[in-house]
């Protein structure tokens, strides 16, 4: 009988590493956004029983990034799920993971070979339709339709930073909200520091403005902290940005940031570990799994409070 037990303990053990599953998780970097998006997909991951998670930041170095991922698929990972900073990296990882037959989840940004994606390589993000529109709407209502706009830009060649401005401009020759005019407009690379700097270069250049509609949460928060510092009053302002991060939140509460886009990093990340797993099973994923984004105002944002990033 005991025999038998050890027998059945062994066969157990056995079975279950057949059934260990390993994503490899390669981020392009790791901002606010970024990291909440990794945290994302590492806390679904420790859900599923079996699963191991191989995790690897590549610093904004697109050459590393792609070293990274060639040792993941050498290392025999059973798929990768992939954040980009360049959307047109995408050919490239393609064929990289294709040729080596491992599942490829593209998260939060979209690849230029969207269209080209082999069965097993899907996108897990948000419709970047939906954020920018809903952004920019919120602050034409707030300015009645009529008023000067700069604007901060992500990173130029991210697929999210140029629908998030194309956005912009679609929603300024709409009817009700074409009093609003774009007075300036800069990439600020995402980051608070970078924001910060080209608004005050905006504030000594004499710029009159009435909004700052920001690509992200971090640029809207160094636009805000360069005003402050130059001691312009935040309700004479409307700030904008996107992804509801817990920074963004508080400066809504302070009654500094106007506007805010939930984009869900636990949603995003824990879609893509789901779509992973589904595609090392071999079943099927749509190519596109968008996960929807939501206004925040300082009239709902108790309600967004628990979600923060």
């Amino acid at each position: 009988m005991k025999t038998a037990t050890l027998a059945s303990i062994a066969l157990a053990i056995s079975i279950s590493a057949a059934n260990a599953q390993t994503i490899g998780v390669s981020m392009s970097g790791l901002d606010k956004f970024r990291t909440a998006l990794l945290n994302g997909v590492v806390s679904h991951g420790q859900t599923i029983s079996g699963l191991k998670l191989v995790t690897e930041n590549a610093n904004g170095d697109k050459e590393l990034q792609k070293q990274q991922v060639q040792k993941l698929i050498a290392d025999k990972v059973d798929a990768i799920i992939l954040a980009v900073s360049d959307g047109d990296l995408g050919p490239q990882m393609t064929k990289m993971a294709a040729d080596a037959g491992i599942p490829l989840v593209y998260i939060n940004n979209v690849p230029s070979n969207l269209l080209d994606l082999p069965d097993n390589q899907v996108v897990v993000a948000s419709n970047e339709k939906e954020s920018g529109t809903l952004e920019t709407k919120q602050v034409c209502a707030l300015l009645k339709g009529k008023g000067r706009v700069v604007v901060l830009m992500g990173e130029p060649f991210h697929a999210a930073a140029r629908a998030r401005t194309q956005d912009i401009s679609d929603v300024i020759a709409t009817p009700d909200c074409k009093g609003l005019q774009i007075v300036e407009r800069q990439a600020a690379y995402w980051s608070s520091d970078y924001a910060d700097q080209q608004m005050q270069e905006w504030l000594s250049a004499g710029v009159k403005f009435d909004a700052v509609i920001a690509n992200n949460d971090e640029m809207a928060l160094g636009a805000i902290r360069a005003m402050k510092k130059a001691g312009m009053p935040m309700k004479d302002v409307v700030v904008a940005g996107v992804d509801a991060t817990d920074d963004a939140l508080a400066a809504m509460v302070a009654g500094d940031l106007d506007v805010t886009i939930l984009q869900s990093a636990v949603g995003q990340g824990a879609a893509a570990v789901d779509a992973a797993v589904k595609l090392i099973r071999k079943e099927k994923v749509p190519r596109e799994n968008n996960v929807p984004f939501e206004l925040v105002t300082p009239e709902n944002i108790a309600t967004y409070l628990p979600k923060s990033q």
